[in-house]
């Protein structure tokens, strides 16, 4: 008799022993079911007047405002580092902010000359642009308002349309339409086809909602004073809704939408698995200003890893099914990505 049958215990422990393959590097390696690549970056900037404008954004902590020179600078480094695509967000001056939000189509605008610089020089490289009004109006909301305080849905959307094919004019690779206004997806294909724009993309803020967590991306753009405590609730989502973003993307695919957006993105990712496995169209999140900030605060209180929190972070994007995540930690993360 052996030892282990005299003192009772099993003489054979269960073949399932899952923990065998988690002993070693190769083992883990070889059965990893998600791999995150830089791919699947998308590196917002934040864009002013000037030259050699570099302004920090205090409540972004490694985030700055950057003139087009240094944008151009950062841009190819990048480029270089294998980031697929970046995307704009002008910093209007208030003395350029119009209740008609007219500066967004001007074609000497901030934004149109960035996308002219960035397509001279590194053509290769993908450019997004944000289109909403928000950047030019004197109220900080995403649309034109009436005199009651509510914002206009079919005017605005004429004034997209006018924004969109500015910056398609400049050579903008995707417009991505940020307003959550009924059937803007729709009226910017339209114009764009007749445009001769055909091969612009449109990347279809879809389920965008009405978040807390986009407090220090207004700072960095001004809007925050403008807006106050004025809700957007109007025409963003509600946070408790899941069924109706799917109502919002299904009609922004049908009129014409290339891609769609998750905004936020962690808090959000039951709305990307749902997208994901209804849609199967391509799909992203925007790891949000709130998101970025939490992290960089508790980084600089020494509480956590910080480049093993945001590549955790950014597998729980891919786990979700996302495509491509919209952070700004993406020149970070591919920094990180090439030395492993």
């Amino acid at each position: 008799m052996s030892n282990n049958a005299a003192y009772g215990i099993r003489a054979a422990f269960p073949g399932n022993r899952p923990r065998r393959m988690r002993r070693d590097a190769f083992s883990r390696r070889l059965m990893q079911e998600h791999h995150f690549t830089v791919d699947m970056l998308i590196q917002p900037y934040f864009i002013v007047e000037g030259q050699n404008q570099r302004q920090a954004v205090p409540s972004m902590p490694g985030v700055d405002r950057l003139s087009i020179d240094h944008l151009l600078e950062s841009a190819a480094t990048v480029h270089a580092l294998g980031v697929p695509a970046i995307v704009l967000f002008p910093v209007t001056e208030d003395t350029a902010k119009t209740d008609d939000c007219r500066g967004a189509w001007d074609p000497e605008g901030l934004a149109q000359r960035a996308i002219r610089a960035l397509k001279a020089q590194i053509p290769e490289l993908g450019v997004i642009t944000d289109v909403a009004l928000d950047p030019y109006s004197p109220h900080g909301h995403d649309g034109l308002m009436n005199e009651s305080g509510y914002i206009m849905n079919d005017e605005t959307v004429d004034a997209l349309v006018r924004q969109a094919l500015s910056h398609a004019d400049a050579g903008a690779d995707v417009v991505a339409p940020s307003d959550m206004m009924d059937g803007r997806i729709g009226a910017i294909r339209e114009a764009l086809e007749a445009g001769e724009h055909r091969h612009t993309r449109i990347l279809s803020y879809a389920a965008k909602y009405a978040s807390s967590f986009y407090g220090p991306f207004r700072d960095a753009v001004g809007a925050a004073a403008a807006l106050g405590k004025s809700s957007k609730s109007s025409y963003q989502l509600d946070p408790c809704n899941s069924n109706e973003a799917m109502h919002e993307i299904a009609a922004d695919l049908q009129e014409g939408a290339d891609m769609i957006m998750v905004k936020p993105g962690l808090p959000y990712l039951d709305i990307v698995r749902r997208a994901v496995d209804t849609f199967a169209v391509p799909t992203y999140a925007y790891h949000v200003s709130g998101e970025y900030a939490m992290l960089k605060a508790a980084a600089a209180q020494g509480w956590i890893d910080e480049k093993a929190i945001v590549l955790e972070t950014m597998m729980a994007f891919r786990r979700a099914g996302c495509d491509a995540v919209l952070t700004y930690c993406a020149e970070d993360v591919a920094t990180w990505l090439k030395s492993a």
